[in-house]
């Protein structure tokens, strides 16, 4: 998505949230919106006695709550979990570097946000679940309105505009939507009753996606012939 144009920052609400369940760490959440494209949580630190040992903030991005969304659908999860379902899932529609998830799942955990856990032999690898906190957060940025329009970068559409020859192009082009369609159509096959329904949706989506894209390609081939 494309960010929202407005300059100005504001702070939207503030609160405390204090759970036995984080470690000894109370979280102070502040809405706070940058060009409506982040979120700052401010935390705080708790020592043993309860006095206040440290204080810092966490920035969101639209990273950090595919990370949020992916646990609370997969948890508990590693953030190599992680990497593997977003490989064949979100990176269709919002791209993201695999280095990134691994570098989310630490901040979101040190604020709380997540709940870690690791293995005390073997690989000792790190597990995740989803906190009250991180849930509160994730549900706060589901309910957002959306006001922007998606964001595209299509090379095809980019040589196109600067006279680039369309039968040309568009043999590759309907051979790798065709085979990016068939992908999505298996993944809509192989869901279950019980899958999310955010999920089926936004397989239709792609599937849409995918459709007019071969039947652009499709027409303008048949258009060029036309007029040979």
């Amino acid at each position: 998505m494309s960010p929202s144009t407005g300059s100005a920052s504001t702070v939207i609400s503030s609160s405390r949230v204090v759970s036995p369940r984080s470690a000894g760490r109370g979280v102070v959440t502040m809405s706070f919106t940058s060009n409506g494209s982040s979120r700052m949580v401010l935390y705080e630190r708790f020592g043993r006695y309860g006095r206040v040992s440290g204080m810092s903030t966490v920035r969101l991005t639209n990273a950090s709550y595919v990370v949020l969304g992916l646990i609370e659908a997969f948890q508990p999860a590693t953030a190599y979990d992680l990497k593997r379902v977003a490989g064949q899932s979100v990176v269709n529609f919002w791209s993201l570097p695999h280095t990134q998830l691994y570098s989310e799942t630490s901040r979101l955990a040190e604020a709380g946000l997540l709940h870690e856990e690791r293995e005390e032999t073997g690989r000792r690898r790190r597990r995740y679940t989803l906190s009250e906190e991180g849930r509160a957060e994730l549900d706060r940025w589901r309910a957002e309105p959306v006001r922007d329009l998606c964001e595209v970068h299509d090379p095809a559409t980019l040589k196109l505009f600067f006279g680039a020859d369309p039968e040309a192009l568009a043999a590759d082009q309907i051979a790798l939507h065709e085979e990016k369609l068939r992908e999505y159509e298996e993944t809509r096959a192989g869901l279950s009753e019980d899958s999310p329904r955010g999920i089926a949706l936004a397989l239709e989506m792609g599937i849409g996606l995918e459709r007019h894209f071969l039947d652009f390609w499709r027409t303008t081939v048949q258009h060029s012939h036309d007029r040979a």
